[in-house]
């Protein structure tokens, strides 16, 4: 999918100047799934993308989501 933010956090319309995000399944046992999430190609939204980088990289960004995620599952505390 695509990141359509720019780094002032407003819609991006140009897809030229998106991120990237794939986020992969991967069966390890048959109760055990674990979830990797690559958002790349940040410096596509042109001068500014590090503060993407650093929003989505931030512990309230893709680790905050991606730990509420696993809790819908596991029944684990957000922490």
């Amino acid at each position: 999918m695509t990141w359509d933010i720019d780094p002032r956090w407003q819609v991006e319309t140009d897809p030229d100047n998106t991120s990237e995000v794939e986020v992969r399944f991967v069966a390890e046992t048959p109760q055990r799934t674990r979830v990797e999430l690559e958002h790349r190609h940040l410096d596509r939204h042109g001068p500014g993308w590090q503060a993407v980088s650093d929003g989505v990289g931030h512990e309230e960004g893709w680790p905050l989501y991606l730990t509420r995620y696993a809790a819908l599952f596991t029944g684990a505390d957000e922490g």
